[in-house]
């Protein structure tokens, strides 16, 4: 992992100047995967981080849950969930986090439909 850019919904407190936010993930193979940062949440007062492999990637339908540490030095250190009990703790609360993004995208969507209606 050795690359952190920035984006408007990052949640990390630094100056954003691009679309998104990517990670390089170095896989035990020894080969990377750069990957989408979805979101940085808390669970049980620990940070975790969801990422998606890039589109084209052999990975890029799947999603990767660490747990999540910012480092001194500005680069994050991402930590294998290795209990399944917090594993499944940590993908419940990323379901819960997508459910309601999408009631809210859903609802924000509504009231664009309901104001561009009162335009016209």
């Amino acid at each position: 992992m050795s690359e952190h850019n920035h984006s408007d919904s990052c949640g990390c407190g630094h100056d954003h100047d691009y679309e998104y936010d990517t990670i390089t993930l170095s896989l035990d193979d020894g080969s990377e995967i750069e990957c989408i940062v979805l979101e940085i949440f808390t669970v049980d007062n620990k940070e975790y981080i969801a990422l998606q492999p890039e589109e084209g990637s052999e990975e890029e339908d799947n999603i990767f849950l660490y747990r999540y540490i910012e480092g001194g030095d500005g680069e994050p250190q991402l930590i294998n969930i290795e209990d399944d009990d917090e594993f499944e703790a940590v993908a419940d609360a990323f379901e819960e986090l997508l459910d309601s993004l999408e009631y809210e995208e859903m609802f924000d969507d509504e009231l664009d439909d309901d104001y561009e209606d009162e335009d016209e």
